[in-house]
């Protein structure tokens, strides 16, 4: 029987996930993502390959697991800010803005927007299967609230005009991931066109 690391089988379990996430961002930054094989995720990691099974049958699906456990401290994140109900919504959204687009610094995250990825895709951010579908219900949320309070127009589908933002997002994301120095920049630049998009006068 393996060995068991920690105090309890779901402390061991954790543990071998976060040795998982930095084994393949380790081998991200070495090496194209279609050359990675799941052999050598188990050896970075120092799992047996059959252990390795027992977190992800295939490549695509372990990576699936390894993005929405990524994704998960954002997107709570994300909920807390947008239930800070007394503050303005314009800043919490551009709070959301900013906490997004550095989560997509990790190599993980990024791998969402690799072209042919057989990954959930943000693109469809309505999605329940995308990591960050609930950050999309909590821009809802806060937009929602902005409209109500009179801070941004009235806009006749909340849902679609997320949608829309959320495109803009993406494309900063995708940014970012190409050369991580326009981190900066390009959080400015999208935080104007989404608040722009938003605040009436600014159209």
């Amino acid at each position: 029987m393996p060995r068991i690391r920690g105090a309890s089988i779901e402390e061991h379990h954790e543990m071998v996930w976060t040795d998982l996430a930095a084994a393949l961002r380790e081998l991200l930054a070495e090496r194209d993502y279609d050359t990675i094989t799941m052999g050598h995720i188990a050896t970075r990691a120092g799992l047996a390959r059959n252990t390795l099974y027992n977190y992800g049958r295939e490549k695509t699906g372990l990576v699936v697991a390894l993005t929405e456990r990524a994704g998960r401290p954002t997107t709570v994140r994300v909920t807390e800010i947008a239930a800070r109900v007394d503050e303005p919504a314009a800043q919490r959204l551009r709070e959301i803005i900013e906490l997004v687009l550095v989560a997509f610094t990790d190599r993980l995250l990024q791998l969402i927007f690799r072209p042919g990825a057989a990954l959930p895709d943000v693109a469809a951010p309505k999605g329940p299967d995308s990591p960050f579908h609930a950050v999309v219900v909590e821009l809802e949320k806060v937009v929602r609230d902005g409209i109500a309070r009179g801070e941004f127009r009235d806009v006749d589908d909340v849902a679609l005009t997320v949608e829309l933002l959320s495109g803009v997002m993406r494309s900063a994301a995708e940014r970012i991931g190409r050369d991580q120095g326009t981190l900066t920049a390009t959080t400015h630049a999208a935080t104007t066109i989404v608040l722009g998009a938003l605040t009436p006068g600014k159209a």
